[in-house]
């Protein structure tokens, strides 16, 4: 019996770095910023990663990097983009906003050609974004120094854009963290004003800034994996990613976001209570001493919550906030 031929190896996606220009400097060079493709000849859906809109939010990149470096042989389908870098400026002199305005780039979309200078670069971002179609967005930050990874999924824009938002939801639930609700109604984000134009999306806090979390790299790059496999791009692994978490909050429960209590005292914060930690009302979460190391203050949990994070500083005033939580919806 003649042996049947062997089978083709799938087409492997190509892969593009090129750069988006956003303007001169005064020497006459280009400020640029780098733009990933990889797209495979078998259609599919869109997925876009955005990385360092925040100058000092720095494992985003390397995310981006990481998921690059295995997409060319695992890539089934489909596109994926990528912005690794969308705050250069802020990047080289260590800062969270544009260096040279001083703005904030994520709180600049969805942007204006006659704007200022953020609001020029996020209408670059953003227009480009939109040129693709994209099914998702995923837009990769980190949060306090003492902090545990999990998603920020925007408040709900409402029946007009249900569709990308249930999208959102489920994207956020298949990561493998916890999914945090946020409180603050931020409308010039990247993340929600693609929801408002029908484009899910969401964010990914991974932990410290400044310096690139090995840990953290790790555990991003495997939530883009979940992702990608939840949407049939890529073949999902026997198993999937799960951060560990105490059973009440993970599970892709939406948690709400609270930074409350506020200590009320001035003086030295000393921490009671980590990040992944479950308290309970009424545990102390911090006390709060003078210089001569007298107690001030006990700070207590309002709620039962999941520690997310806690300030980056020990030098406590009042009403400055101490932690940040995750509260189960009543």
């Amino acid at each position: 019996m003649a042996k049947s031929p062997p089978k083709s190896p799938s087409p492997q996606p190509k892969l593009h770095y090129s750069f988006l220009k956003i303007l001169a400097g005064s020497d006459l060079s280009r400020r640029r910023l780098p733009l990933m493709s990889a797209v495979s000849p078998n259609p599919g859906p869109v997925v876009w990663l955005t990385a360092c809109g925040h100058g000092d939010e720095v494992s985003g990149m390397v995310i981006v990097q990481e998921v690059f470096r295995a997409i060319r042989r695992r890539l089934l389908c489909g596109s994926v983009y990528a912005f690794p870098l969308m705050n250069p400026m802020g990047f080289e002199m260590g800062t969270r906003n544009i260096s040279i305005s001083r703005e904030d780039l994520n709180r600049s979309f969805p942007g204006s050609p006659v704007g200022s200078l953020g609001e020029r670069i996020a209408e670059r971002i953003f227009g480009t974004i939109l040129e693709t179609r994209p099914t998702i967005v995923l837009d990769l930050h980190n949060d306090w120094i003492e902090s545990i990874p999990y998603v920020l999924l925007d408040r709900d824009p409402g029946d007009k854009h249900r569709t990308g938002y249930e999208k959102a939801v489920w994207a956020s639930r298949a990561s493998g963290f916890c999914v945090i609700v946020d409180a603050e109604e931020l409308n010039k984000t990247l993340s929600f004003n693609l929801l408002l134009h029908g484009v899910a999306s969401l964010t990914l806090e991974l932990g410290k800034p400044r310096a690139v979390s090995e840990v953290h790299v790790s555990q991003g790059v495997e939530a883009v994996w979940n992702i990608l496999a939840g949407l049939g791009m890529i073949e999902p692994r026997p198993q999937l990613f799960r951060y560990d978490l105490p059973e009440t909050y993970g599970g892709g429960r939406l948690l709400r976001y609270s930074d409350k209590p506020y200590g009320s005292k001035t003086g030295i914060v000393r921490f009671l209570a980590k990040p992944g930690d479950e308290v309970r009302r009424g545990q102390p979460l911090a006390k709060i001493v003078n210089a001569f190391g007298r107690h001030q203050e006990t700070v207590t949990a309002l709620d039962d919550a999941l520690v997310l994070g806690h300030s980056d500083s020990s030098a406590a005033f009042p009403g400055m906030p101490i932690m940040a939580f995750g509260i189960k919806a009543s």
